[in-house]
């Protein structure tokens, strides 16, 4: 407002002068500020704000890496500071892995050692397998690539049985006694059996006719097992089989027609055997002797005592003995026609019907169409206790014993009911039970 142009106006004015700049370093033109980096095993790849030719000056920064097979420890990267150190320390490991521990029963073999890539490679002892990783690899970050295996007995024991064998019967028996060795047994891992288990006969038994097959299984510590199997035949030589004679049957030890057996050529009762008694089976399968036949019992009575008559009946015949006063007597006609309708049931119980019949001295004595003294007749009554004043009859077996009596005429079926169930043997029962009555 003073009309005064301000532009051209002229005023004093005061400035602060400021210091001048204390000499400094110029870092960027050292090349070399801190050490060379060297690490061993090692490489430093370093970028520098100067250029690829500076690389230590100051606030040069260097990546560190290892080689392979080693591990950096320390930083990664580290930078040139100004006090001329590095901003840190590192430096390259060996890279190494624990060392394994020993397999049971078995063993390894490393290429390298516990370094990296050191390839472990696993055995097992004879007789032991694998089970597992076959190898192991030493990794990067040192550990052991895959997992410990084991060794394990899988392997069964080997077991070898004896030979096979064929044994003949001895004579007079169907069976043969048979040794033979233990099987051989063998384990292919540690060699310890832990139990070897027989199936069948011992050693030493006896062993019927026919094919026998004998089992061993031995088991090892791991449980394996192993089996073998061998064959025991007994062979019995035999004759061919003997048939009994007509009218007789035989009687033969052990199986009747093996090696060593004995049979016995015996007559039914009223028979007599003509020809050898005894037939033996031979090693050559043949009898010995030939076959002898039955003939009809040839009754003496011109002998001196009625002893003597009975005699010939012993073990053979029953006697049924009828005495009666007189022919005509009425009991003693009834009994005779009831023994005649009934002669084959008395045969076929080896019953002979002696007759006494009258009074002295015309009395009659007959067994069949043979007649009796008057010696033996009297002989006969006294030892059977067997009056003449009226009918009566005994019955004797074949020992001679008296069984039963009657004073009056017995029938056939009561006489057989009466032989049947007291008087049959055990051999009579057999027959009677296997061949029935042929008289029916």
């Amino acid at each position: 407002g003073s009309g005064y142009y301000a532009a051209e106006s002229h005023t004093n004015e005061v400035y602060v002068e400021e210091a001048p700049p204390e000499p400094a370093l110029d870092y960027r033109r050292v090349p070399q500020w801190c050490a060379t980096l060297n690490i061993y095993r090692g490489e430093a790849t370093c970028y520098s704000p100067q250029g690829g030719s500076y690389r230590s000056s100051l606030g040069t920064r260097c990546e560190l890496s290892c080689a392979r097979g080693y591990r950096l420890v320390g930083p990664s990267a580290v930078q040139c500071l100004p006090s001329r150190h590095w901003s840190g320390m590192a430096y390259c490991r060996q890279i190494r892995c624990h060392v394994l521990p020993a397999v049971l029963r078995g063993s390894y073999v490393c290429s390298a050692g516990v370094q990296m890539d050191s390839r472990c490679d696993y055995t097992c002892l004879p007789g032991y397998q694998l089970e597992g990783d076959r190898s192991r690899i030493c990794l990067e970050d040192g550990r052991w690539s895959g997992s410990e295996p084991i060794c394990v007995d899988l392997e069964p024991p080997k077991i070898q049985c004896p030979d096979s064998r064929e044994r003949i019967a001895e004579p007079g028996k169907l069976t043969a006694t048979v040794y033979w060795d233990p099987p051989r047994v063998k384990d292919s891992a540690d060699g310890i059996i832990k139990r070897v288990m027989l199936r069948g006969p011992e050693p030493g038994s006896e062993f019927p006719e026919g094919e026998h097959v004998i089992r061993y299984t031995a088991h090892d510590q791991a449980y394996n097992r192993a089996s073998c199997k061998f064959t025991v035949r007994v062979q019995v030589r035999r004759c061919p089989i003997l048939k009994p004679p007509q009218n007789g049957y035989l009687s033969c030890t052990s199986d009747g027609n093996n090696y060593g057996a004995t049979c016995e050529y015996l007559c039914e009762g009223g028979y007599e055997r003509q020809g050898t008694s005894l037939r033996v089976c031979q090693s050559t399968q043949q009898w010995t002797g030939s076959q002898p036949h039955c003939a009809p019992m040839q009754i003496n009575t011109a002998v001196s005592s009625a002893a003597s008559l009975l005699d010939q009946f012993h073990e053979k015949r029953r006697l049924l003995i009828i005495s009666a006063p007189d022919p005509s007597n009425r009991y003693y006609k009834m009994q005779i026609s009831m023994l005649q309708q009934a002669a084959c049931g008395l045969d076929l119980r080896h019953v002979t019907t002696i007759e006494l019949v009258g009074q002295p001295p015309r009395e009659v004595g007959r067994i069949r169409e043979h007649q009796l003294s008057l010696g033996i007749i009297e002989e006969l009554r006294q030892f059977l206790h067997l009056t003449r004043s009226h009918f009566n009859a005994v019955l004797l077996d074949k020992d001679a014993i008296d069984r039963e009596r009657y004073i009056s005429p017995v029938s056939p079926d009561e006489l057989f009911l009466f032989i049947d169930t007291y008087l049959l043997s055990k051999r009579e029962a057999a027959q009677r039970a296997e061949r029935g009555d042929p008289c029916e």
